[in-house]
């Protein structure tokens, strides 16, 4: 199976492919005319890899499950090594979410303040509009 093949069956780019190759994720023959021939067995290799990435893991997580990812990953018993990764993962981004939520909340004051100002403004102007007129 050709790269473009391969991207197309698993729903990914040939970029991403030659990425998780070079990672060491997936391998490939070389025909004789140079270009990346897969074997079937890839195809299921490369969505086990997509899911592993899209449940928040890295790639150099994804190392850990090279033993399993020609099978069903999400139906075979967890390893040690595998949950220790995906915890730590997930503390990781549990502490960049607390990060982000502080951040929205000083953003989220600051705008209020400002809002305040504003309405504090409006209501001198009203004011200032009001004696003009007597």
């Amino acid at each position: 199976m050709l790269i473009g093949e391969l991207a197309e069956a698993t729903g990914t780019t040939p970029r991403a492919l030659r990425h998780y190759e070079q990672a060491g994720l997936i391998s490939s023959e070389r025909a004789p005319n140079g270009y990346r021939d897969y074997g079937e067995p890839a195809a299921v290799r490369v969505r086990n890899i997509r899911a592993l990435l899209d449940a928040g893991l890295t790639l150099a997580d994804v190392q850990v499950f090279l033993p399993c990812l020609d099978g069903d990953v999400a139906a075979g018993p967890p390893s040690p090594k595998g949950l220790a990764v995906a915890r730590e993962r997930l503390a990781v981004l549990e502490a960049r979410i607390a990060v982000q939520t502080e951040t929205r909340d000083r953003l989220r004051t600051a705008l209020g303040r400002l809002d305040e100002i504003d309405r504090l403004d409006q209501l001198d102007q009203i004011v200032d509009a009001s004696i003009t007129k007597r």
